[in-house]
């Protein structure tokens, strides 16, 4: 069903044709959650609707920060390429074909994964 402002249910439809045209604005991070394996360890495929989703994502890109009481843009704490702990629910879902990914805000990221 089509609402008054063009959203279908509940999620706005969008025009993006591509993800690298999303450029966050403030203090905004575009995230896309990784995927959880698909098959057990002795092989057996498991049916998507039983694939639990992880709180770690990648960040895509990053905003130029928000902004402090003098206009200057505040460090983000993460950048594109990092792995990080999102929380379970929340962000701004963002869905571009079949992909869908999620924006926060840089205070809301829970923690930063370094590499192991």
């Amino acid at each position: 069903m089509v609402g008054c402002f063009g959203w279908r249910d509940g999620v706005e439809a969008t025009t993006i044709r591509s993800i690298r045209s999303l450029v966050p604005l403030l203090d905004r991070v575009l995230v896309q959650r990784v995927k959880a394996e698909a098959k057990t360890a002795s092989g057996i495929i498991l049916p998507e609707s039983s694939v639990e989703k992880l709180n770690e994502a990648k960040v895509l890109a990053v905003g130029p920060g928000a902004l402090d009481k003098q206009g200057k843009h505040m460090p983000m704490g993460v950048a594109a390429g990092d792995r990080v702990l999102i929380p379970q629910y929340g962000g701004s879902p963002v869905k571009v074909g079949e992909e869908e990914y999620q924006l926060f805000r840089d205070g809301e990221i829970l923690a930063k994964i370094k590499g192991e």
